[in-house]
Order: structure tokens, then C-alpha cells, then sequence
């Protein structure tokens, strides 16, 4: 037994058991016997790596003229299984080294509120719904453009090696500190300055996140009645679900659940009755201006009310539908089994100037690509509530590591879907206005001067699809969900009802992603909140009490007209605002990564030599995230071609301006790309300046606790015996089970002198 430090720390420190209890956790002994080789387990994981090899060959090497959807789910599948039951079994054993003796801060500070002790599949839940947001639906949507191969590969292998890696050892670390904040840790780590440049970078970061995905919803929502219904719908059906939860019929969760999944269904098939009526049409058709408002006063409520009644019944609904609907999504690709023609790479790939975004597969592919493979946004999460829930060390590999994979299995369902489509319908709907001119003929007619093979659209084919799903047009609706909900209706009406329903599945569809874009709106508000009150409290205290509600709302009213100041520049971007001010997304949620990776690195460098060995695992996607997003960060400062340089085309359109050419729009035109130029290149500079100090002092205070060998637990909470037990995984091993009952017999048996008094 390893003894603890003078304040009670210590990584590998042990506690005393209460042996009055039964064990808190399994023993090693039990553990190893568990984890020993079986033949039929051997068989299992052989078949599994066997499948998921002749997956990747038939995508990577075998490709012909079209390639089966399903070995996109194949190959996805058996390399999470494979990552998870070796690679962050690596992790947890040599790395983070949890110990279930010691109490999570869940059982040491319960409090009925913040700090509770919760079943691991329900905070996998809470967890997973949290964490997903627009960007595993839109950026595989994006970067289709560039063929299927890059994408598949960013978002499978570097889940496993990266972004996964990142929402387990920020979890485990945070739980290990009370749920501190990444800022907070980075001040604890690295000082004051280095502290203070990642929350600075981190608040300005969720900024940026915020807008784009309200963005997203927007452009899904523009001039489409149907879904604007439908969509607006899920407000009252979220309050509904609360108040019966609390007043009604407390603790009736599949009750509520099952009259929540009816309501939807019902708000889906209502919105198509109400956009088909002349009122319907009349009062729902909004412009995207008032939709992005509508948003905005919405992140402001739903921020500042109670939790329960909008925020939590929403996130059920939410992850309800997310995990139902990849899962059924996933089911029908295996059963439909759809041809894809997209070719492997595209020539965008290579020239960096497709219509959907501009930028070279490097680096610009791992920074469209962002949440599927790699977020820093859930850093901010999985240093937030998720820590404070948890009831066991061990559970985090499941809830974090675990939570992550599902959300790059999102993330290969949309671009499968994306690539299912129409070539051609792709690039139609995902070119900005500015390139289609907004009508069916143009569009028609700028598709098919790409001079892309196999690729012929009419406007006739544009204005069926669009007459298919219920809608006015698809042309320029860019964002990635129009195209995610367009490529799931095509999957899904081959699978169930034909034809014509597929303005159902479509509606169906726009519905999940605004469910999913919505929670993390709100969510990532008031996560920003927080973080702000925090800050500010350091100057004036008395905002960091969370139950102070000047402060609430001052903290909320700065977050939300931050992120709202640049949705409206995005909604009004001439540009296209997904087109031009997604990659500052992704590059600002990559950056956000390399300061949390930054932030662990440290945390590990400093537990002690039997950690360093290890550091690689941490150095890995450390380094290649640095390289990524500084390299894609000077191409938007100072890249001398319009198309990809912010500075660059600002400089074009300030010339523009000052010879009075009117060439490149009308003089209102040209003064919006001015300022939005401006803003998006300033706070490039800006972004990545924090990041590279935040990186820089974070690895210098790695290399010195390296060289010195001292051991600091870096802000570690004083470790406390624990007094209860629970299953680390989804599945409760037989160990496992029969500690449980140990846990039951001894409960009853406490239990039953209480019973015999009264």
C-alpha cells in the first residue's frame, strides 16, 4: 500500500477501507483474472480486427468505380472496439492509473445539486448529449468536397489516437480536482500568465463556437416553414417533459420519454400539415435575419432558467434522438446498402479552391473536420458538470474515452450520408448563394462548369429534390445539415415508406440536428457563463456565486451578445457565412484542443518519472494539433490568395472599394466582407498568439519537472477512502455483479434492525 503525501495527495495513494463495508472495488487479483485470454474471446477480437481490415482494404486500396456504404460502418465500428479495449486500456493502466478506493468528488461533496453521484449510463448520456453538438454533422459535410478517404480516415483513426485521448484525460484530471475548469487547471499548471491566456483564449473561443453552430440552425431553417414549426415545436414539448417530471409525475422518466418521442413525432407530421396551408406559410416562412434573433434571445432564456425545466428535459430528448437515430441511420446502411460514387479524393483535395470551402486536405481537412475527430469544445465539458457526476474513478474511460467514440460514429454516418447523394446535388446545395446565384438555373450551370466527372445537374433534378423533401429549393443551403437531412431521407426511404415520405425523413432529420445544435447552444452558453463569472469573481467576488442572479444575467447578456454579434455577421456575410467563418470554427475549436492538451501534458509531467514514459500518448496529439492549427492560422493571416487569406481579401475588396469598382457587389456588399474580413483575420491573430503561449509555457514547465524528477499533484485533491462501489463499464462483469450483491446483502442487513424497531 503506497503511503500518502503529508497533505493526504498523492496520484497512486491508496485510502484506508472502513472494514465494515464490503470492498469498494475489485482487487487486482480480480481484475487480472477477468482480463485473462479465453478462446472464445480470442476468436471475438480476431473476427473483429479481421472485419475491420478487409473494411479499410475495400475502402483504402480496393476502391472501383463505387464503393458499399457499409464498409464505412464496418471499418468504423471495429476500430472504436479495437481503440477502446486496447489503446485506452494503455491509457488507464500506465497513464491516469484511476483507483476506486479513493471517493470521486461526486461522493465527497454530494450536495443534491452540483455534486451527485450518478449512474454511469445515464452520465453517458448527459455526458454524450452535452458534447454533441453541429460539428460532427456539418464538417464531414464540408470536407466531402475533398472525396472520402481523407475524411474517413481523420475521423475514425483520430478519435482513437486524439480526440478521444483528450476527453478522457481532461475528465479524469478535472474529477481528480473537484471538476475544476480547464482554466482553472491551467492555473493551478502553469501559473498566473500562462492561466490567464488560456481562459482568455478559452472565453473568446466559445465565442466563436457558439455563433457557428447557431449558424448551422439558421441555414437549416431559412425559408422552410416545415421545419421552423417543427423545430419551435421541441420548446414547449422540453418544458412540457419538465414540469411533468417535477410536478406532475416525478420520476415517471419512461413515461415522459415515451410522450416526448410521440410529440415529436407529432410536431414532424404537424409542421408538414401547417407549411402546406396558406397561414402555415404566412407565419413560418422566416428570413434567416429574425431566425438568427429568434436564437438569440432563446441562448439568453434558456441560459438563465432553471435547469430542469428546459435544459435537462431537452438534453434527454436530445440524446434520445441522437443515439436512435445514428443507430437507425447505421442499421439501414447496412441493410440499403448504398453505392457511393464520390471518388476517393477530389481535385479540391489537392488546389485548395472547391466551392464549399477553400484550403488544401493540409491542414484544412483537420480543422473542417473538427468534432468528429478531435474538440476542444468538449475539454470545456469534460471539465465542467460531467467531473462532478461522476461515482467511480474508473467510469471515466467508459464516459469519456467511450462518449467520444460515439460521437465519430455521428460523424462517419453524415459524411456517409453527405456522399450517398447526388455529386452534383452536393455542390448545389452546399456552394454559397454568391457562386449559384440562389436560383435552380445558375446553380445548374455553375455545378457543371466545376467540370467534375460524372457530374451533370439540371435544374429540373435540383427542383424535384427540392419538391421531394417538402422544401422551396435546395440550392445554397450550406451549413452541412440541409445536406446531412437531404442524404438521411434517401438512405431512409429505400429502407421505410418510399418515396413519399421522404419530406418526412427529411423534416425528421433537420429536427435531430437542431435538437443536437440547440443543447450544445445552450449548454456551451451557460459552460461560458461560468467560466466568465469565475474570472470576473476574481476582481469582484461576488460573482462567483452561482445563485446570484445580477450576476447570472450580466454574465449571460456578455456571453450570448458576444456570440450573437458574430451570428448575425455570419447570417448577413455575403460570402456565405458557413463558407467563410466555419474554418475560423474549426481552427478556433482545434486551437481550444492544443491549449487542454497543453494543460494535460503538464498535469502528467509533473505526477512523477513512471509517468513520463508515457507522456508520448499525450505528446502525440499534442504536436500534430500544434502543427494543424498553426499552420492552418497563418494560411488565414497571411495567405496572399483571397479565396483562403482573410487579410487577403480584405485587401481585395478595400481596393475594390477605393477605385469604385462595383464588380464585386454593390458598395453595401463590399463594406460587409470588409468588416467581416476584418473581424475573422483579427481574431485568427489573436487565437493563435494565446494558443502558442499557452503550448509554449506548458511544455516549459513539462521539460523542468522532467529534468528536477519532483513529484506535484498540481492542485490534486487530498485523497478519501470511499464507501460505495459501482460497475465500471456498460456491461457489469461477473465480478463485478457479485460485489454488487455483496453491496445489496449488506444494505438489507443494515436495513433490517431499523425495520424490527419501527
Amino acid at each position: 500500500m503506497t503511503a500518502l503525501s503529508p497533505r493526504g495527495r498523492g496520484a497512486d495513494s491508496i485510502p484506508a477501507q472502513d472494514p465494515a463495508l464490503p470492498p469498494v472495488a475489485l482487487s487486482e487479483a480480480e481484475r487480472t483474472r477477468e482480463s485473462r485470454w479465453s478462446l472464445p474471446k480470442i476468436l471475438l477480437w480476431t473476427a473483429i480486427a479481421l472485419l475491420g481490415a478487409v473494411a479499410w482494404t475495400m475502402l483504402a486500396i480496393v476502391r472501383g468505380e463505387t464503393v458499399n456504404a457499409i464498409w464505412f460502418v464496418f471499418a468504423a465500428v471495429c476500430t472504436y472496439l479495437i481503440g477502446y479495449r486496447f489503446y485506452a486500456e494503455v491509457i488507464e493502466k500506465h497513464l491516469l492509473r484511476p483507483n476506486d478506493r479513493r471517493a470521486t468528488p461526486a461522493e465527497v461533496l454530494e450536495d443534491g445539486k452540483d455534486f451527485v453521484p450518478t449512474d454511469r449510463r445515464v452520465l453517458y448520456g448527459h455526458h454524450f448529449a452535452a458534447i454533441a453538438g453541429a460539428g460532427p454533422l456539418v464538417g464531414p459535410v464540408l470536407a466531402a468536397q475533398m472525396g472520402f478517404l481523407p475524411g474517413t480516415i481523420w475521423i475514425i483513426v483520430g478519435v482513437v489516437l486524439a480526440g478521444a485521448v483528450q476527453d478522457y484525460t481532461v475528465l479524469f484530471f478535472s474529477m481528480r480536482r473537484s471538476g475544476r475548469s480547464i482554466g482553472q487547471m491551467a492555473r493551478d499548471v502553469l501559473g498566473r500568465f500562462g492561466g490567464t491566456a488560456a481562459i482568455i483564449a478559452s472565453l473568446l473561443i466559445m465565442v466563436i463556437i457558439i455563433a457557428i453552430l447557431a449558424l448551422v440552425v439558421v441555414n437549416a431553417l431559412g425559408e422552410s416553414p416545415w421545419g421552423v414549426f417543427s423545430v419551435g415545436m421541441t420548446l414547449p414539448i422540453a418544458l412540457f417533459m419538465g414540469v411533468y417530471l417535477r410536478y406532475l409525475r416525478p420520476g415517471r422518466v419512461t413515461e415522459v420519454s415515451l410522450i416526448g418521442f410521440v410529440l415529436l413525432i407529432a410536431a414532424i407530421i404537424g409542421g408538414g400539415a401547417v407549411a402546406g396551408t396558406e397561414w402555415g406559410q404566412a407565419v413560418f416562412t422566416l428570413d434567416r435575419t429574425t431566425i438568427a434573433w429568434a436564437i438569440i434571445v432563446y441562448g439568453f432564456v434558456a441560459a438563465i432558467l432553471p435547469v430542469w425545466l428546459l435544459l435537462a428535459p431537452r438534453d434527454y430528448l436530445s440524446t434520445f434522438m441522437k443515439v436512435g437515430v445514428i443507430v437507425m441511420l447505421a442499421g439501414a446502411i447496412v441493410l440499403v446498402r448504398p453505392e457511393i460514387s464520390v471518388p476517393a479524393f477530389t481535385e479540391f483535395a489537392e488546389t485548395g479552391l472547391g466551392p464549399v470551402f477553400s484550403g488544401a486536405l493540409f491542414p484544412f481537412l483537420f480543422v473542417t473536420i473538427a468534432c468528429g475527430a478531435l474538440s476542444g469544445f468538449h475539454a470545456l465539458i469534460s471539465s465542467g458538470t460531467t467531473p462532478k457526476l461522476i461515482e467511480k474513478e474508473r467510469q471515466t474511460k467508459f464516459i469519456g474515452y467511450g462518449g467520444m467514440l460515439m460521437e465519430s460514429f455521428v460523424a462517419i454516418m453524415a459524411l456517409v450520408a453527405a456522399i450517398s447523394i447526388d455529386q452534383g446535388i452536393y455542390f448545389a446545395m452546399n456552394a454559397p448563394a454568391a457562386l449559384t446565384g440562389g436560383t435552380v438555373e445558375n446553380a445548374a450551370a455553375f455545378v457543371n462548369s466545376l467540370g467534375l466527372m460524372g457530374v451533370d445537374v439540371t435544374p429540373d433534378m435540383l427542383s424535384s429534390t427540392a419538391a421531394a423533401v417538402g422544401e422551396e429549393s435546395i440550392v445554397s443551403r450550406t451549413g452541412g445539415a440541409p445536406t446531412l437531412a437531404l442524404g438521411l431521407a434517401h438512405i431512409m426511404h429505400q429502407l421505410i415508406g418510399g418515396p413519399a415520405i421522404m419530406g418526412f425523413w427529411y423534416h425528421f432529420a433537420i429536427m435531430f440536428e437542431a435538437l443536437f445544435i440547440l443543447t450544445a447552444v445552450d449548454a456551451g452558453t451557460r459552460v461560458a457563463r461560468f467560466m466568465l463569472q469565475d474570472s470576473i469573481g476574481a476582481f469582484l467576488p461576488r460573482f462567483r456565486d452561482v445563485s446570484w442572479r445580477p450576476g447570472v444575467w450580466i454574465c449571460t447578456a456578455i456571453m450570448v451578445a458576444g456570440w450573437g454579434y458574430i451570428l448575425i455577421l455570419g447570417v448577413t456575410d455575403p460570402l456565405g457565412g458557413i463558407n467563410t467563418f466555419f474554418p475560423l470554427f474549426g481552427i478556433a475549436n482545434q486551437l481550444l484542443a492544443g491549449i487542454a492538451l497543453a494543460v494535460v501534458f503538464a498535469i502528467v509531467a509533473k505526477r512523477g518519472r513512471s509517468y513520463v514514459r508515457w507522456l508520448w500518448i499525450i505528446g502525440l496529439p499534442l504536436a500534430f494539433t500544434a502543427v494543424i492549427t498553426i499552420t492552418a492560422s497563418l494560411y488565414k493571416i497571411f495567405s496572399p490568395v483571397p479565396g483562403i487569406g482573410y487579410w487577403a481579401n480584405n485587401a481585395k475588396y478595400r481596393a475594390a472599394q477605393a477605385a469604385g469598382d462595383g464588380s464585386l457587389g454593390s458598395p453595401e456588399v463590399v463594406d460587409a466582407v470588409i468588416r467581416n474580413t476584418a473581424v475573422q483575420g483579427t481574431l485568427s491573430i489573436v487565437f493563435v498568439a494565446l494558443t502558442i503561449i499557452v503550448m509554449a509555457i506548458a511544455v516549459g514547465v513539462a521539460i523542468k519537472a522532467i529534468r528536477t524528477g519532483a513529484v506535484d499533484d498540481a492542485g490534486e485533491d487530498p485523497a478519501s477512502p470511499s464507501r460505495r462501489f459501482a460497475p465500471a463499464g456498460l456491461v457489469t462483469t461477473r465480478a463485478e455483479r457479485e460485489l454488487e450483491k455483496r453491496w445489496r446483502d449488506h444494505d438489507l442487513a443494515q436495513d433490517a434492525p431499523k425495520a424490527a424497531r419501527r
